[in-house]
């Protein structure tokens, strides 16, 4: 038995969802061999997976989206490491209710991309999403050493929107380390840095936005990859529509600026959590994630769980708080049946309150269905 489930958001870590299945299938089959590992699509969550999986938690002291010290963690193994800009720039990061869509700034994932490098990382996978920023990475590459200024040669303020005074960027000083390490972008969003799929249109308002903030930071961006055009040539203008571009406020974009290659986010975290080795020795897989929904299709673990195993020959079920999607998209994603809390506890706060004790009982369920 593998368990391999994301997140339930607001409700319980990846590493928690494994806990309460592997107790809940315990409960009806004491002696079940159940081998947890927890997973992430690249955002949120993607750093305790990666050490779930045995890499080393490492901390630092970078800079937070709203300018504070925070302190972030990346994860390493051998000269692999694991950085997630979420710990540097994320959501979770912001006061409750407060939103900074025009300013926040991704200066500290550049921290923490060097700090990764100090540490000796030589491959730096770099997952980016639930991010507090729409800057198109422009903090994170001033962090590594690029300059970004205004007609009078002082530095640009913070954030997307003060990137309308860029006059001039200058690149010869980013870190050279990056010339010689394996950069990837990990990331479950195919979006441009700018446009109608663009990352102010399609994810500004979760992070604030307001619809003449979206207009703003769209001209932002787009200016901003123009000066970068003049400073370094057509690559920047490639970079600016290339898949993962807009994931998680344009930061793809810096990467990409950077060297990095894109991978679809699930499928280089399998790689590299050592997925195909547990699955060899599993019967059944049960994967999952708080909602599955439309977008659970579009590159989340779930699917990309369910899309590995049908390839192996094995059978998945998935957990999940609530399911809107309907049997016949579930088997074409390749799991053979869906066990919703919402079953059980129909009010969803009440629901996400007692997701842990839930989901022992749905994991149950499964056991009692497919195991006995």
């Amino acid at each position: 038995m593998l368990v391999a489930a994301d997140k339930f958001k607001g409700s319980l870590t990846a590493v928690q969802v494994a806990e309460r299945v592997t107790a809940g299938l315990r409960r009806v089959v004491p002696d079940l061999d159940v081998v947890t590992l927890p997973v992430a699509d690249g955002g949120d969550g993607t750093v305790a997976a990666a050490v779930a999986a045995g890499f080393e938690r490492r901390e630092t002291t970078v800079t937070g989206p709203l300018g504070e010290p925070v302190t972030a963690a990346f994860a390493l193994r051998g000269t692999t490491a694991v950085v997630e800009m979420a710990e540097a720039s994320g959501l979770q990061l912001l006061p409750p209710g407060v939103f900074a869509p025009l300013t926040a700034t991704t200066y500290g994932s550049g921290e923490l991309l060097r700090a990764a490098l100090d540490a000796g990382a030589t491959t730096l996978v770099f997952g980016v999403g639930g991010s507090a920023t729409t800057d198109g990475g422009a903090g994170m590459l001033a962090a590594l050493g690029a300059r970004f200024l205004d007609a009078s040669g002082e530095p640009v303020g913070p954030g997307g929107a003060p990137l309308v005074d860029l006059a001039t960027a200058d690149l010869s000083g980013l870190d050279p380390r990056f010339a010689e390490v394996d950069l990837i972008l990990a990331s479950d969003v195919d979006n441009p840095l700018t446009g109608p799929k663009g990352a102010p249109a399609v994810y500004g308002p979760q992070k604030g936005a307001s619809p003449e903030d979206v207009r703003t930071l769209d001209a932002a961006l787009a200016h901003y990859a123009t000066v970068l055009e003049k400073a370094i040539g057509a690559r920047a203008a490639e970079a600016a529509v290339a898949p993962g571009a807009g994931g998680a406020g344009g930061i793809g974009y810096g990467a990409l600026i950077l060297g990095a290659s894109f991978r679809p986010g699930i499928e280089l975290m399998l790689e590299v959590l050592g997925f195909a080795p547990a699955l060899e020795k599993a019967t059944l897989v049960i994967t999952g994630e708080g909602s599955l929904d439309e977008q659970t299709l579009h590159g989340k673990a779930p699917a990309g769980v369910a899309a590995a195993a049908r390839a192996a020959g094995k059978e998945v079920v998935a957990v999940c708080g609530r399911l809107a999607l309907a049997p016949e998209a579930l088997g074409a994603a390749g799991i053979r049946r869906a066990y919703p809390l919402a079953d059980l506890e129909p009010d969803p706060a009440t629901s996400m309150a007692n997701a842990g004790p839930l989901l022992e009982d749905v994991a149950a369920a499964i056991a009692r269905d497919f195991l006995l």
